[in-house]
């Protein structure tokens, strides 16, 4: 799809945005700049991607982390194609139609992540409402490929809302990830702007199910800030993820992909980070990355394993 295609399907779909003037790009702040990726083993991570005929959410989302991760051979790897069915106003991936699902992707995935040797993995998708199972059975079809493939392999996936599809969650936790993640991404008051397809309490309640299908399974959730939201309004959503039992919480700083995206509202601070991540550890999550580069799936396989230890030393805590 080009990129004039792909502004008609957004303005279509949001009569809004149509007219409405591009948001110039702030420029950022010290403490949040990147060198741009140069190593030898990003280069490597790219070719594995490229040869496998994979999507990331890496090259996808622009991440800002792409360098620091891909030369660590980290990569998360977008399932069900680039196209997604939602467009959401901070996203930097395409909206449209997509096509139909690949049924060899499964194991390519599998057998990248094996030549990356990489010891926890994450698995993200664009949504797929023109699916009858939102994806649910393909995510389901990832995980078992790469158990298949690398048994040691942890496993993290960050998945769409399904739209509460019947079934479509119960089909992703049978295949027992190691980490559920899915991302509310801003405070209730911002939705019909920031994510106007989704639903605030139907992504809290997903998360919610999640444990009660399967208390073992880790349940992950992140959101961003510097889109206009209040300090009250992100320790109730902290309560509010607390009430569903969600283990990690990551916050991170919004970046305005172009300027037909959200604007920025302000660069939130190192110093404000801590205090969120304080507020958040004080209510009990297992697990708070908070700072301005943190995002769903950095340093990931690193967080799993302190995730796993919080948890064995709150156990033993309790049972002492």
């Amino acid at each position: 799809m080009t990129e004039t295609t792909d502004v008609k399907t957004r303005a279509h779909r949001h009569p809004e945005k149509r007219n409405r003037p591009d948001n110039p790009i702030q420029r950022k702040p010290d403490w949040i700049r990147v060198k741009a990726p140069v190593s030898k083993e990003y280069k490597a991570t790219r070719k594995i991607v490229e040869d496998h005929k994979l999507v990331t959410v890496c090259q996808e989302a622009a991440c800002p982390n792409i360098g620091e991760c891909w030369a660590k051979k980290h990569a998360t790897f977008m399932i069900m194609g680039e196209i997604c069915t939602r467009a959401c106003a901070f996203c930097n991936v395409s909206t449209g139609k997509p096509g139909a699902l690949d049924p060899f992707e499964p194991y390519r995935i599998a057998d990248a992540v094996e030549k990356l040797g990489l010891e926890h993995v994450v698995i993200t998708s664009v949504d797929r409402d023109d699916l009858e199972d939102g994806g649910a059975d393909h995510f389901a079809q990832v995980i078992r490929a790469i158990r298949e493939r690398t048994l040691d392999t942890t496993i993290e996936i960050l998945t769409p809302d399904f739209k509460g599809k019947m079934g479509a969650l119960e089909i992703v936790v049978e295949a027992r990830p190691d980490v559920f993640n899915h991302n509310l991404e801003t405070v209730p008051r911002l939705y019909p702007t920031i994510r106007p397809g989704a639903r605030y309490f139907t992504s809290l309640q997903l998360l919610a199910q999640v444990k009660q299908l399967d208390p073992s399974i880790f349940t992950k959730s992140g959101l961003m800030v510097g889109l206009g939201e209040t300090k009250i309004e992100i320790q109730q959503m902290m309560d509010d993820y607390r009430a569903a039992d969600v283990d990690f919480l990551t916050i991170g700083q919004y970046l305005q992909p172009t300027p037909k995206h959200a604007a920025i509202d302000r660069f939130v601070t190192p110093q404000e980070f801590e205090s969120y991540a304080s507020m958040a550890r004080a209510r009990g999550f297992l697990m708070v990355s908070a700072t301005p580069l943190t995002r769903s799936s950095y340093h990931a396989g690193d967080d799993f394993r302190r995730l796993r230890e919080a948890r064995e030393a709150r156990l033993a805590q309790r049972n002492a």
